[in-house]
């Protein structure tokens, strides 16, 4: 499933914040990962959770505090930040922000 605009465009377009929720779209599906753009409503986060694969996060506006096992972030628009394989991590809400997150499957993983 491809969601990817046909030319060039903003990731931060691609997806609106609707009061008091979290709102996703996948841009691109492969065997190989995942490319999902989120938009999150003021005082939105998510709650502790992990993946198998890899991760990275590309804030695209706003800002982020974000805990990855034992340590603590804050994330400024432009930046990007790993999440490595199998360990828990926490979004904390406040202003609302969007995210690109990438997901990278790892092949041995899914044998």
């Amino acid at each position: 499933m491809n969601a990817l605009p046909a030319g060039p465009a903003a990731p931060s377009s691609l997806v609106e914040a609707a009061d008091g929720s979290v709102v996703s779209r996948v841009l691109l599906r492969t065997g190989g990962g995942v490319m999902t753009v989120f938009a999150f409503a003021e005082g939105e986060g998510l709650t502790e959770h992990s993946t198998p694969h890899e991760a990275t996060i590309l804030l695209l506006d706003g800002t982020l505090q974000i805990t990855v096992g034992d340590d603590e972030y804050r994330v400024e628009t432009g930046e990007l930040l790993h999440l490595p394989a199998g360990v828990p991590h926490t979004l904390h809400g406040g202003a609302p922000f969007k995210m690109l997150l990438t997901l990278m499957k790892d092949a041995a993983l899914e044998n």
